[in-house]
């Protein structure tokens, strides 16, 4: 019951973007520093090897440009993307895995994602059903959802 509970509730905080459907939104409550620290945290706290933290934000302050708050995390598992690869070498494209967390022209803090399931969906080799697609699909939704303060 507990694990239905749970799964409607991220259903209800996760939104299709408006440009892809490939895409998972959560509605996050903090700034998007705090949000980012957060998703850090959980990242390792699950025992996944953070590879990289891009602050698009800043990047683009270094070139006298202006980009609201805007950053990226770049996450994984040997665990969940080692058998992506070894079915399907360009799964190596797509991963590790990568999560943004912005702010839009409201003033509202989102994090994003792609679905793994569509990510790894045409490369051919990935089998429908994946174990590791859902096992993806679920540390991303767990670790956006804590992360939102969900």
């Amino acid at each position: 019951m507990r694990q239905m509970i749970a799964a409607i509730a991220f259903a209800a905080a996760a939104v299709p973007a408006a440009a892809s459907e490939d895409i998972v939104k959560v509605k996050a409550g903090g700034d998007v520093a705090a949000t980012m620290d957060a998703l850090e945290a959980a990242v390792k706290g699950a025992g996944a090897t953070v590879f990289a933290r891009v602050d698009h934000a800043a990047g683009a302050a270094g070139v006298d440009m202006e980009l609201a708050p805007s950053q990226l995390l770049v996450f994984g598992n040997p665990r969940l993307g080692t058998p992506a690869m070894q079915d399907a070498a360009l799964a190596g494209l797509f991963l590790p895995l990568k999560v943004l967390a912005y702010e839009d022209a409201e003033g509202q803090v989102w994090l994003a994602y792609e679905d793994p399931g569509e990510m790894l969906d045409d490369l051919g080799g990935v089998p429908d059903g994946a174990d590791y697609v859902e096992k993806m699909r679920g540390a991303l939704g767990k670790l956006t959802a804590k992360a939102a303060g969900g």
